[in-house]
């Protein structure tokens, strides 16, 4: 991806800012800074900046449970994110106005240790592509940050320089032609540092789908066409119900439930979706269906869809409506939906789809959910 032109700025240098990324502070950090740039303000403390990393980071780690940092490698932003969410109960839905009022105000000497130690190398480090004015070496990387600071403020150029060396008070100004370049093309650039994080989150989460749709809260999601499918399966079929419970559907205001959590999945395919009461989706709610107890009854259940859509023109035509927005891998709508499918090989190709999905989303911390009439066991 290119980068907007300008006359005065080396954005050669600004290209090269995540190379050589070997943890996910950059992107964060860089990411801060474009969003607290709002052409008035160009001076920020470290605690402002790492705030906003908190908050940006807390969706894709509370909800997703995304992997930011190496494998068996502490990762300091995640762990703080793992830490408030667990220790303060925050939802992961929780409005980002609230994390950043939380933050500015704890006392949580836990999290201000947390904080420090995002601070230790990444303000210092992620202009080193601009750094050819000056040499820094070893022991000034781990001595005295006024030292460090002092060498770095010599560089000509840079996007920004430190002020008031103090812990999480140090403060850092971009400089007004940078300040002015970032600002105008915020958007351009906020995708750039995005389509690299990415890349960096794939990288550390091989088995995850869905990345791009991972690291921000979804605006808006829109399964209403299945539930109308289903209701008129329901409508059909009155004897349907529920795979956890076993309850009747017919009289029920139903809920689509994804098998594996959309919190993992972050699709709506229609192979992983199903029917339910609205109480038992809240129960289940991000958890593992145990396999062993509920996926023989999701092959039935989608193998009885799977007849009547080529026994009833309803059911087909509500079928043909939903598949360009439900059905968005043709190989798996060619194996999974082709004619003359009896129920074994039907549920032998379902969970060939589904397993492996299944399977990654337990490996990635998912817990197993068993329903017991009213709450998780």
């Amino acid at each position: 991806m290119q980068l907007p032109y300008s006359e005065q700025l080396n954005i050669g240098y600004l290209s090269r800012l995540f190379d050589n990324t070997t943890n996910c502070y950059k992107f964060f950090w860089f990411q801060a800074i474009l969003r607290k740039l709002d052409g008035i303000h160009c001076r920020f403390t470290f605690d402002e900046l790492i705030n906003e990393m908190i908050a940006d980071a807390w969706y894709m780690v509370t909800e997703y449970h995304l992997r930011l940092g190496p494998l068996g490698i502490t990762d300091n932003l995640e762990e703080i994110v793992k830490y408030i969410h667990d220790y303060y109960g925050f939802m992961s839905s929780e409005k980002r106005e609230k994390i950043l009022e939380f933050l500015q105000g704890t006392e949580d000497k836990r999290i201000a240790k947390y904080k420090s130690d995002l601070t230790l190398n990444v303000p210092y480090r992620l202009q080193v592509p601009f750094y050819d004015e000056i040499t820094i070496d070893q022991s000034l990387w781990k001595g005295p940050k006024q030292k460090l600071t002092d060498e770095i403020n010599r560089q000509r150029r840079l996007i920004y320089y430190f002020e008031r060396i103090s812990g999480l008070g140090t403060m850092i100004e971009v400089d007004a032609l940078w300040a002015d370049y970032l600002l105008r093309h915020k958007e351009i650039l906020k995708g750039w540092t995005q389509l690299r994080l990415i890349r960096y989150l794939q990288n550390k989460n091989p088995s995850v789908p869905g990345i791009a749709d991972k690291i921000e809260a979804p605006e808006h999601r829109d399964i209403d066409r299945v539930r109308k499918y289903w209701k008129l399966i329901i409508q059909i079929d009155s004897g349907i119900r529920d795979i956890y419970g076993e309850v009747s559907l017919a009289d029920e205001n139903i809920s689509v439930d994804h098998f594996v959590p959309w919190q993992y999945v972050a699709h709506d395919e229609l192979w992983n979706l199903h029917p339910t009461t609205r109480s038992i989706n809240s129960s289940k709610s991000n958890s593992l269906p145990s396999w062993s107890m509920y996926f023989p009854a999701l092959g039935e259940l989608e193998y009885r869809a799977y007849e009547l859509m080529n026994q009833n023109e309803s059911v087909a035509r509500e079928f043909q409506k939903i598949a360009p927005y439900h059905l968005n891998n043709q190989e798996i709508r060619n194996q999974l939906y082709a004619e003359g499918l009896d129920k074994t090989s039907f549920i032998e190709r379902l969970e060939h789809v589904i397993r492996p999905v299944y399977e990654s989303a337990q490996m990635l911390g998912f817990q197993e959910w068993v329903y017991d009439g009213s709450n998780n066991i």
